[in-house]
């Protein structure tokens, strides 16, 4: 079965159009199918508007926590053991998710798709262009688009994995670190005619740091090994620093006239911070790993 994932937040305009074309994708593909639309805590009627269609399961949050937020909910509500997700804007085609699934069967986890010609504003293709050169330099996965929503996955990937952020954007780069194979395929991209952008500077700034926070979890499951490494060499150069600062002292320069004790102290400082925080990671990657769900479903509505 394929399990369509697309999360909606002030999406009215457009869900019913998006939704007869899925359909209509999906058909053609000839397999089994299910439409999951996750209503993000939407302020206009997308709700609404999602109970008159059918097939679809809505899920209903509460409140809008975030794109990613709203991916995880319709991935752990979905059947299928292969996942597709879009957007709710009309930006992609769903008539490109055939040949996602065309690539997926020649032995790949993830197809990604890549928006070659985007019909974006300027501000966007540039911040775009500069996440992604930032996201090869990181993850060392050399996709031209990492945060192209339109994406095949294999459902038993995403088992046990808990989305928050925009940690949605970089799951292909999270996936190939444990061994996922990824591929890439252009896809159609249109402009947005309908409703207003859900993007903004704070939103860019939250993508790039959260791009930091998946190279850590992809490259430190014990990361109070990888602080407590560098608290000891932090806390070993205070030692030496201290040593030749005595050294100094015993002939005949004093503590006062040379800034090694204010360096000794700055290290051995440093090494203990180091050091907690390797604590204070270990516990909140264990926490991280066995954490519930940060959001709150209201109903999940099913319409056949």
């Amino acid at each position: 079965m394929i399990s369509v994932v697309i999360p909606a937040y002030n999406e009215e305009k457009n869900v019913a159009e998006l939704h007869e074309r899925l359909k209509q994708a999906l058909i053609k593909i000839g397999k089994p199918f299910e439409i999951i639309f996750v209503e993000n805590g939407s302020q206009d009627r997308t709700f609404e508007v999602l109970e008159t269609l059918s097939p679809v399961k809505i899920i209903q949050i509460r409140k809008n926590r975030g794109q990613a937020l709203g991916i995880d909910a319709g991935l752990y509500a979905a059947k299928g053991d292969v996942i597709i997700t879009i957007d709710a804007d009309l930006q992609n085609d769903p008539d490109d998710i055939g040949r996602l699934l065309q690539k997926l069967d020649e032995g790949y986890d993830i197809v990604v798709g890549w928006r070659k010609d985007r019909h974006d504003s300027f501000y966007r293709r540039v911040h775009s262009q500069f996440a992604n050169w930032l996201s090869r330099r990181l993850t060392g996965l050399t996709l031209h688009d990492h945060a192209c929503s339109l994406r095949a996955y294999r459902k038993e990937l995403l088992d046990g994995f808990t989305l928050f952020g925009e940690l949605h954007i970089y799951l292909p780069a999270y996936l190939a670190f444990k061994g996922a194979k990824v591929a890439e395929i252009e896809v159609s991209h249109r402009e947005r005619t309908q409703g207003f952008s859900k993007h903004n500077f704070m939103r860019g700034v939250k993508t790039i740091s959260d791009l930091v926070t998946v190279r850590f979890l992809a490259t430190a499951t014990r990361p109070l090994l990888f602080f407590s490494g560098w608290g000891l060499i932090s806390f070993l150069m205070g030692l030496v620093t201290v040593a030749a600062a005595i050294y100094l002292r015993a002939h005949g320069l004093l503590f006062h006239q040379t800034p090694l004790p204010t360096i000794a102290t700055l290290f051995t400082l440093t090494g203990i911070i180091l050091i907690m925080l390797g604590f204070l990671a270990e516990i909140m990657i264990r926490i991280y790993y066995g954490e519930s769900k940060p959001y709150s479903i209201k109903k999940i509505h099913e319409n056949s």
